[in-house]
């Protein structure tokens, strides 16, 4: 593995330089079952070493946990790294196992004022709408953001799982730098309207699950049988049942590929969304997940590979096969809503 870093690429017109492969950072100590903090604080330095530096957390990660356990990288690093967090899922006080979108102007402030103060930093660089609230118009929702902007408490504004009405409406208030969607070879939804929008918008794209939550990659085939009872992805439509034994038959392309260049499944999956930029014509930045030194080392060697043609169309139709929503409630995904 060599330690040579990453290029770079700017999120949006004017958004921050990042590295073209960051780090989805939930699973580190939330969501994917047990973990080992002193690994997960290895791969977080690992992946600095490789010239990683866009790092994503939300406040719903552990209800703030996820924010409080990044702090001290974050600290040690301010000036290498771009900080994204996200706001929008409310956590009841009577039932902290249900979450609540909320995008009105109150919450937003207090939601960045909690993040703040969980990160121990002065400003976010990148700040996302983590889900949407249709009854709240976007453009106040956006509005309010943008004065987080004005204010110092934010630098560049981000949106998740918005639609490309929704994305043409907020850029309308002001700039948004990223939009951050799940976008891999088992869900391409996005390229039908949201990516079009976005490229149009001079919008970067941030393809979050760019592994399919680790399905692509082989290491497990039935969320149910193989994941711990604290793995969320036993409760993903894709994961389970009839689905999975379906979805994992969908892995032989990736696999065949993957032997013959004599990489992994994970390294074909993210070269492909790596490529996107090219194929589709704009920013992508993937946020893979891990809490290994050795996954992101894996990871990113997957930014030196490039698909041929002939691999492309052989991977062309495993979207279209997929069993199974990506949530089990579309609804708060861009496609529940185009």
């Amino acid at each position: 593995m060599t330690d040579a870093r990453i290029p770079t690429v700017r999120l949006g017109e004017d958004g921050p330089e990042v590295g073209v492969q960051g780090l989805g950072c939930m699973g580190m100590n939330f969501g994917y079952g047990p973990t080992d903090a002193g690994q997960a604080r290895a791969a977080l330095d690992r992946a600095l070493d490789l010239g990683v530096t866009l790092y994503d957390t939300a406040d719903a990660y552990g209800a703030g946990e996820n924010e409080r356990f990044l702090s001290p990288f974050f600290k040690a690093h301010r000036d290498e790294v771009v900080i994204a967090t996200k706001f929008a899922l409310s956590i009841p006080p009577d039932d902290p196992t249900k979450r609540i979108i909320r995008n009105d102007a109150p919450y937003i402030r207090e939601a960045v004022e909690a993040s703040l103060k969980r990160l121990d930093v002065d400003v976010i660089d990148l700040y996302y709408m983590h889900r949407r609230d249709v009854n709240v118009p976007i453009e106040e929702t956006v509005g309010t953001m943008a004065e987080l902007v004005r204010e110092g408490k934010v630098k560049h504004l981000g949106l998740s799982e918005v639609t490309a009405d929704e994305l043409r409406a907020a850029h309308a208030v002001h700039p948004i730098a990223a939009v951050q969607s799940e976008w891999s070879l088992f869900s391409r939804d996005i390229e039908a309207r949201v990516v079009p929008a976005a490229r149009d918008l001079g919008v970067a794209l941030v393809p979050y699950s760019p592994l399919g939550r680790g399905f692509l990659t082989g290491s497990f085939t039935n969320a149910e049988q193989d994941l711990t009872d604290g793995d969320f992805r036993r409760q993903q439509p894709r994961f389970t049942g009839a689905n999975a034994e379906a979805n994992a038959a969908l892995l032989e392309p990736i696999r065949a590929i993957a032997e013959a260049r004599g990489a992994t499944l994970g390294q074909v999956a993210l070269a492909w969304a790596q490529q996107r930029a090219s194929v589709a014509g704009l920013t992508v930045v993937p946020i893979p997940g891990t809490r290994k030194p050795a996954r992101v080392e894996e990871n990113v060697a997957a930014t030196r590979i490039t698909l041929t043609d002939d691999e492309l169309a052989t991977l062309e139709p495993i979207a279209s096969r997929v069993s199974g929503d990506r949530y089990p409630d579309m609804r708060f995904a861009s496609a529940g809503r185009e």
